[in-house]
């Protein structure tokens, strides 16, 4: 794990990978299989993941293109989005599908991307590192939830902020489009009645005024937190406390990070954050064929604020602010955009309400650093928010108690020169919500295990492991990665002599449904693409 601010580990942002490959044939393998070259070349297979396709139903279709820019510079594309007119009304889609295309060659970076559209970021996003010869890449996004901002014309303004000069020439050229399918027998969609966007682009959420419907009976805010932009941020995971010697210092908290939703002053909603490794991280040559989980889709943090609900339904402005929990004070390199979602009472104009119940514990995080030839920090930290609240509905008193409760756990190696660094670290990230008896859980887990090693030769290796795992009710996913990637340092390209192998497997389990497909590489080649 060579130092965060070094150009190797250096990511300005990861973008969509192609959605698996399914041209070969469930569990087969191309016969023969393909031709393994000794190193990389200066052409590799384009980017692909192990998740599953977007399901869509049987309805007819209407695509519409949102943006479509190369992206060279900080320049944002602004443009206007319609909705289509020929499958059916407005507002009540039976899916709505985004799809970003890519393609880029060349030598660059990876990039951190975001589209809104009506001030509402629908996606965010980051790009591959392009071979010599060019890749091309795609991603797509299940949109429905932001159907009622869809159902009418809209601002869109798109940025993958980029540096493109003598050394860095990889332009990047994407376009963006929603496909839109019409109402069905089998619409299963609750999208919410709005979406209020709190803050846009790239920005931090501080001071931001919001105002709901005064009928809101359920609010959720989403958050798409991201430390990046090359710095130590970038690598949250691996900071240390002033106390230890090493490249990349946090505050007194070390490596902990929450983020915290606060109303009026008061937090009422905490999440750990998803140790995001964007292409560019540890080592390009690890996610040449295959990012790492999350990377190219960002998922956003969820936050139930439904138990201020009636506090929020007074009719006056109230201030939101979300806030990295961790980060030194001063210190940059967050970005965290915010969008409420609300669901109205069709029945009643006015829904009244209060917070019965309030428990916050924590955030709790204790650092225990050991100096000596191999230096040693172990991070353990966790916090707990427990909320009660009640509502009047048109449909009688609803109370809703929503309980979360985080832990992190990092240790953390390394020597004084840094030419061995070892980390590996777990959070989990557990909510139940009860509303009038009715249980809900997501459970969520998700673990880094990176061992970086610098020879005499000055050869960089890394084996790197991720996993982002979840129980969603009686759905169960589990995303895991794993790679190992060589080659040597502070030389030109085609003198590095890199090699990487790489597989991710991607599962799915739930009621009526199973999902199970894996993928490997070997120098950039795709060697296994099998689907059960």
């Amino acid at each position: 794990m060579r130092r965060p601010h070094a150009p190797l580990r250096r990511a300005a942002t990861v973008l969509a990978a192609a959605l698996a490959s399914l041209a070969l044939a469930a569990g087969t393998a191309a016969a023969g299989g393909p031709t393994v070259p000794v190193e990389f070349g200066t052409d590799y297979h384009d980017p692909v993941t192990a998740a599953p396709p977007i399901s869509t139903p049987h309805t007819k279709a209407c695509e519409v293109t949102v943006a479509e820019a190369q992206f060279k510079d900080f320049t944002p594309y602004t443009g206007t989005y319609t909705p289509p007119t020929g499958c059916g009304a407005p507002g009540r889609w039976s899916k709505v599908v985004l799809r970003m295309d890519g393609n880029v060659k060349g030598r660059q970076y990876d990039r951190l991307g975001y589209l809104d559209i009506g001030g509402v970021q629908v996606f965010r996003t980051s790009t591959p590192e392009p071979s010599q010869d060019g890749i091309n890449w795609s991603v797509q996004k299940d949109v429905t939830e932001y159907e009622k901002t869809l159902s009418s014309a809209q601002s869109v303004d798109m940025l993958i902020g980029n540096v493109v000069n003598d050394t860095y020439t990889g332009i990047l050229d994407v376009k963006v489009t929603l496909t839109f399918y019409a109402p069905g027998h089998d619409r299963t969609a609750d999208a919410p009645d709005q979406v209020i966007p709190l803050s846009d682009g790239d920005s931090v959420t501080t001071g931001a005024s919001l105002t709901t419907p005064r009928n809101s009976e359920r609010i959720l805010a989403e958050v798409y937190a991201t430390g990046s932009g090359g710095g130590c941020e970038e690598f949250w995971y691996s900071a240390t406390t002033p106390s230890a010697s090493y490249s990349c210092q946090g505050g007194d908290d070390g490596p902990y990070r929450e983020v915290q939703v606060s109303v009026d002053g008061k937090v009422a909603g905490i999440a750990s954050p998803y140790p995001n490794v964007w292409t560019g991280g540890w080592s390009p040559y690890l996610w040449s064929v295959i990012p790492s989980p999350t990377a190219f889709d960002v998922r956003p943090l969820t936050f139930d604020l439904t138990p201020f609900a009636g506090l929020l339904n007074d009719g006056k402005a109230h201030t939101v602010d979300v806030k990295v929990v961790g980060v030194p004070a001063g210190q940059t390199g967050w970005s965290a955009p915010t969008n409420v979602l609300v669901w109205q009472d069709a029945h009643r104009p006015v829904v009244t309400g209060a917070v019965t119940s309030y428990e916050k514990t924590g955030p709790a995080v204790g650092n225990n650093f050991t100096d000596g030839s191999m230096r040693h920090l172990v991070t353990d930290g966790k916090d707990r928010l427990k909320v009660t609240g009640y509502l009047n509905t048109s449909h009688g008193r609803v109370t809703t108690t929503v309980e979360r409760t985080l832990t992190t756990a990092i240790d953390h190696q390394w020597t004084p020169d840094e030419n061995t660094d070892d980390l590996s670290g777990k959070w989990t990230d557990h909510q139940v919500v009860v509303s009038n008896g009715l249980v809900s859980r997501a459970d969520r887990g998700y673990t880094l295990d990176g061992r970086a090693t610098i020879d005499s030769a000055n050869r960089l290796r890394v084996v790197m492991s991720l996993a982002d795992q979840a129980h969603l009710g009686a759905t169960r996913v589990d995303d895991s990665y794993h790679g190992d990637a060589t080659f040597t340092l502070g030389v030109a390209r085609e003198d590095r002599h890199a090699v990487a192998t790489t597989s991710e497997r991607y599962r799915l389990s739930g009621p009526g449904e199973h999902y199970d497909h894996t993928l490997a590489t070997e120098q950039g080649v795709l060697t296994k693409d099998v689907l059960r």
